[in-house]
């Protein structure tokens, strides 16, 4: 099932997504704030003002969060690597790469880049608390000191979490960087980091158990319940990230190795310009199950029909539409070809 995602916003060129499930986890987080946090921290406040701070707090940290996927962007796109787009879902945010980093190096500076700016922010946050903390105004800024030692705190935990040397966690990628540079193998790299992964996986899932375990029969409190499920939830998430990505490394490393000739199709089937959509259909898509043929006439090349082609003609059309009325003509498709060229010459590929 697709879960739908909105965009909010750019940066850097790069469209920021908001995935459905960040709202959930916003909620819980201005809900925590507002009804726990910030009424120990600062007593006496109005309920309304307490909803305020949570919910400003809530953007602040997921602002953080945004700020910490960017340092992984801009070293990446100083790479030449492309970004389509950043996320922010129910563990955080995610910046979707279109490849991977050409070199271990590369690996190293962009996996550390997020941690780093993490890192960075926290101080800050925390040097404001200090700096609050020893003017003579610091009732007047009690809220702000609050939010500052937040912010500082959470900063400093979400970069020290995400250098777990588990894969896909940044402290993972630091690892298949160190991997990749000692062996020579990008893929052996990110199936041992990934097994790593799977390793933190479970332990985060069995401390989460012994969190529950713990709350339950009295020996912590029982507000820590909570946290053991998020604790397993997390490690539920790591472990079957590091999964997928394990297996995927093995299924490009086993195609690695497997000549395109040895995939390609060598009995090309062609449609006649004269056929009709509905024949087109029928005798050729549904039959070999290909997104497009080449279209003849008179046993020369004139064109390529897809499935995009046909969708654009109402279905009560099909018996009387011809593939040569709706085709993609050759000059078309070199035309494309040419401007695909060129834009290679261009950017020097």
């Amino acid at each position: 099932m697709h879960v739908p995602s909105w965009e909010i916003g750019r940066a850097l060129g790069i469209p920021i997504r908001v995935h459905a499930s960040w709202f959930l986890v916003f909620l819980l987080v201005t809900w925590t704030l507002s009804t726990g946090y910030l009424p120990e921290s600062l007593p006496g406040l109005s309920p309304e003002r307490y909803w305020a701070m949570g919910g400003i707090g809530a953007v602040l940290l997921f602002l953080s969060v945004l700020l910490h996927e960017l340092g992984h962007s801009y070293v990446a796109l100083r790479y030449r690597i492309p970004i389509d787009q950043i996320t922010l879902f129910i563990f955080g945010g995610v910046a979707h790469m279109r490849k991977e980093a050409p070199t271990p190096r590369a690996e190293f500076l962009i996996a550390v880049a997020g941690p780093a700016v993490s890192f960075t922010l926290g101080a800050v946050c925390l040097g404001f608390v200090i700096l609050a903390e020893s003017l003579q105004q610091q009732h007047a800024l009690q809220g702000p000191i609050i939010l500052g030692a937040l912010l500082g705190m959470v900063n400093v935990q979400l970069g020290l979490f995400n250098l777990i040397p588990g894969f896909p966690l940044d402290g993972g990628r630091v690892l298949r960087a160190g991997l990749w540079a000692w062996g020579k193998d990008f893929y052996r790299a990110t199936k041992q980091a990934a097994v790593v992964g799977l390793g933190f996986g479970v332990v985060l899932g069995l401390l989460g158990v012994v969190v529950i375990f713990g709350a339950l029969n009295g020996a912590l409190p029982t507000s820590t319940v909570s946290n053991g499920g998020w604790v397993i939830f997390i490690g539920m998430f790591l472990f079957a990230a590091a999964l997928a990505s394990r297996r995927q490394a093995a299924l490009r490393q086993s195609l690695a190795t497997v000549p395109v000739r040895d995939l390609m199709v060598r009995k090309v089937t062609s449609i006649p310009s004269n056929c009709t959509l509905e024949e087109a259909v029928n005798q050729y898509f549904q039959s070999h199950g290909y997104g497009g043929f080449p279209v003849l006439e008179d046993a020369q090349l004139v064109g390529l029909v897809t499935v995009f082609e046909i969708q654009t003609v109402p279905p009560t059309l099909w018996p009387w539409r011809r593939v040569g009325q709706v085709m993609r003509p050759l000059e078309f498709i070199e035309k494309l070809e040419c401007v695909s060229c060129q834009a290679a010459f261009v950017s020097g590929r």
